[in-house]
């Protein structure tokens, strides 16, 4: 079993990285490869959730790299490989012969091996390699178009905007590590951590999950993301990155609890995200980015349900989100292929015209509304009612949120059923590759209702392994579900001129707060001007200084090149003329007489006898 994990992570990652790397040359075979990759990944994935395995091997001294699969990481891999593996037998269709369809769906498969890893992780340094594989593929796939420059600049928006929350991550490892009681980096171990490391670790992990999960302030990056192919957009909405920081702080709800206050901080945020983020999606007239401002404001209840210690209702509202979220957004690539739009006044009577694809969406649409007997109607009551235990306020809050959901659900779905005045030509309707995934996310919808009321809610809570909480009462399942009725048939009936809302609140609304100009006007262009100010000092200072230095420098040694020259040049000059004229002495006894010689010693033995008798 143990070895079938390594598989489940090593597959998608190893297959993805080779066609990414072969590129067009492979781009034949690369679809058939990916979704035979993605369903084998599927089947792995339900037999060690079943099975729970746990493997380890040496990373680093002290620190080794750790996988598991337990109750919520079980639930997870089989979310995550399902969902991979009906998208990408949608982008069979989708991305066409005449993409670069190896680039494509070989990303694609690294995007959902990294997730698998991410999930499966259970030591840090296993986790933050996965977390970063999923930020670099995610940026690939955005800018999978590269050629067009407002793609390229989304993708960069999106990556330097997570990767900047990511560095959370990393002040969460070393504060663990500065702890020395969290040593290994284990996830479970972090709770071990004291006092201000505990904290510091906490408030880590805690902006690094908001800024994955596009929570405020970070959502405006999930906007720009919708520059994306539709399948990327419905992958990384439903069961990839998006998901992954409120994974994270599902799993690491311990660490929240224990802090004292990490706990009300990511509820109260993710209750505020669902009600602010919805009404963004409400003033949406382009059906992408309202689905893309749904996404922060579902994953909001996903946060709300870690901060309470809903566990329980946090992982069904996350996998119920998923099947919901993927579907939506497969519909919405497959009426913009064949439209050309996105635009919800230009898709009146889309699913009039593709009922296949219409009837997904409204269940879709439903679902996400909260419109009983859908399986995110069930979820988001269970997760309420968690709240409602924690702070009534959170409750009422959550709830205010969940009736937003379906004014936005209901407004879409009223775009794609209005009749059009003049019938469009029968289209082709969409191949059966298309349609099978939309069919099946659709009967997940429905089928995973069952998950949120005993016994299975019952099972599901043990295998979780969290603390036993009482179950919601009736009223709590009747009002948010009697609620959602009752708001999506005003909208439907009254239509969404009802829904306009003031110029002032409309515009900022639709332009997403504006908090990507927020975010550029605080941060981006303070350190812009930093960097120019900084670079005209170097420019001007530094440059400058270490020119002048150089300079003097070279006149320096140039001055002491010359005296030194003439010093040394003089001393050898004079040593040089001293030895000729010893030479020149010492020559001349050498005559070549005999007598001369014998008088030579005769003078030298006399001298040497004085001195030994002066001596003596």
């Amino acid at each position: 079993m143990s070895a079938l994990l390594w598989v489940l992570v090593a597959l998608p990652l190893t297959v993805g990285t080779l066609l990414a790397v072969a590129g067009r040359p492979a781009d034949r075979y690369a679809p058939g490869v990916a979704v035979g990759t993605a369903v084998v990944a599927l089947g792995l994935a339900v037999a060690v959730a079943f099975g729970h395995p746990r493997v380890e091997a040496p990373l680093l001294e002290g620190l080794p790299a750790g996988l598991a699969v337990d109750g919520l990481s079980g639930l997870m891999v089989v979310t995550v490989t399902a969902v991979t593996a009906a998208v990408l037998l949608f982008s069979v269709t989708d991305i066409g012969p005449g993409e670069a369809r190896a680039r494509f769906f070989g990303l694609m498969l690294l995007f959902g091996g990294a997730m698998l890893t991410t999930v499966t992780a259970t030591t840090l340094p296993v986790l933050l390699m996965a977390w970063e594989v999923m930020g670099a593929t995610s940026w690939a796939l955005i800018g999978y178009w590269w050629r067009d420059p407002e793609r390229g600049d989304a993708a960069n928006t999106a990556f330097l905007t997570t990767r900047a929350a990511d560095l959370g991550l990393y002040l969460a490892a070393g504060a663990a590590l500065a702890s020395g009681q969290a040593g290994s980096l284990a996830l479970e171990d972090l709770t071990a951590a004291t006092g201000a490391w505990s904290d510091i670790i906490t408030a880590g992990v805690i902006a690094a999950a908001f800024g994955k999960s596009a929570q405020l302030p970070f959502s405006f990056w999930l906007s720009r993301a919708m520059q994306g192919p539709s399948p990327v957009s419905a992958l990384l909405h439903s069961a990839t990155m998006v998901v992954a920081g409120a994974y994270l702080l599902l799993r690491l709800e311990p660490l929240l609890a224990q802090s004292g206050w990490g706990g009300p901080v990511v509820a109260w945020a993710g209750a505020v995200t669902a009600v602010v983020l919805g009404l963004v999606a409400v003033a949406q007239t382009d059906l992408k980015q309202l689905l893309a401002a749904s996404t922060c404001a579902q994953i909001g209840f996903m946060v709300l349900a870690a901060g309470t210690g809903a566990v329980t209702g946090g992982t069904m509202q996350l996998i119920a989100h998923a099947a919901a979220k993927s579907l939506a957004f497969l519909v919405a690539g497959a009426w913009l292929t064949a439209l050309g739009t996105k635009a919800l006044p230009a898709l009146r009577g889309a699913a009039r015209r593709h009922r296949t694809a219409g009837i997904t969406f409204t269940v879709a649409a439903l679902a996400l509304a909260g419109v009983p007997p859908l399986a995110l109607w069930a979820a988001k009551d269970v997760l309420l009612a968690g709240a409602l235990e924690d702070n009534a306020a959170l409750y009422v809050v959550g709830l205010a949120g969940a009736v937003i959901s379906a004014v936005y659900s209901a407004k879409a779905l009223w775009f794609v059923w209005q009749p059009v005045a003049v019938p469009a030509g029968r289209e082709q309707p969409p191949p059966f590759a298309a349609r099978l995934p939309l069919v099946a996310l659709a009967v997940a919808c429905a089928a995973l209702t069952v998950t949120s009321f005993p016994p299975v809610r019952d099972a599901v809570g043990r295998v979780l392994g969290g603390e036993a909480r009482p179950g919601p009462h009736v009223w709590e399942f009747a009002l948010p579900g009697a609620l959602a009725v009752a708001v999506s048939a005003v909208v439907w009936f009254r239509g969404p001129q009802l829904l306009a809302l003031p110029g002032r609140i409309a515009s900022p609304a639709s332009e997403w707060l504006r908090m990507e100009s927020a975010a550029r006007t605080l941060l981006v262009n303070p350190v812009l001007r930093l960097a120019d100010a900084l670079a005209a000092f170097d420019d001007r200072v530094l440059d400058r200084a270490a020119e002048g230095t150089a300079r003097s420098s070279v006149r320096l040694a140039r001055w002491t090149d010359a005296q030194a020259e003439r010093l040394v040049d003089g001393t050898v000059e004079g040593v040089a003329g001293g030895a000729r004229a010893l030479g020149r002495l010492a020559r001349r006894p050498q005559t070549g007489q005999l007598h001369q010689y014998l008088a030579q010693a005769v003078a030298a033995f006399t001298v040497l006898a004085v001195v030994l008798v002066l001596v003596r």
